[in-house]
């Protein structure tokens, strides 16, 4: 089977053709911004989720909406700020996850990124996937193995960055579980 193309070459597809991972879109140089944006969008990319800070990088926020204009697609950007190396509170996560889940269940295709698309992006994958079925420990091994496609991998050798990222992903199940009976 052939393996579907990556609109931005520093990404891997989670659900082929619906869910990319991958690093920030945007670029300090603006021509560069715009084709990256161009690259997703050809691809109808409609719902990215965000997960820098503001004012970390330059932002490509208007360049998105602009852009989306012209291939008439109805984009979304949802922005869940998490400090970079860091992770967020479990009920953040789960508020991230909630909208992946909702965006993807909607029909949407989704952009997830972080900076790099490895600690931020990679702590996010990995409990997306616990939250539909895998354990901890098969949700690193798996992200592991899409990381290791990824041209950036040579560089920077897993995903995501940090022990703490481990460990929360490996700790997820419970605490998802503990957001659900919280919430109710």
């Amino acid at each position: 089977m052939k393996e579907l193309s990556r609109p931005i070459p520093e990404s891997y597809w989670i659900e082929p053709g619906r869910l990319l991972a991958g690093e920030y879109p945007g670029h300090f140089d603006s021509e560069t911004a715009r084709k990256r944006i161009d690259a997703l969008l050809e691809a109808r990319f409609d719902t990215f989720i965000d997960l820098t800070r503001p004012n970390e990088t330059v932002s490509y926020i208007r360049t998105l909406f602009d852009e989306a204009k012209a291939y008439e697609i109805e984009v979304q950007h949802h922005n869940f700020p998490i400090g970079d190396f860091g992770l967020p509170t479990p009920e953040r996560m789960k508020k991230i996850l909630d909208t992946l889940d909702e965006a993807l269940n909607s029909g949407r295709k989704v952009y997830l990124h972080c900076q790099g698309g490895i600690g931020r992006t990679g702590t996010t994958v990995g409990c997306y996937l616990v939250r539909h079925g895998m354990s901890g420990q098969e949700a690193l091994d798996q992200l592991a193995a899409w990381w290791r496609t990824v041209p950036k991998s040579q560089i920077h050798q897993r995903s995501p960055e940090t022990r703490e990222q481990v460990d929360f992903i490996l700790n997820w199940a419970k605490m998802d579980d503990l957001s659900a009976t919280n919430s109710k």
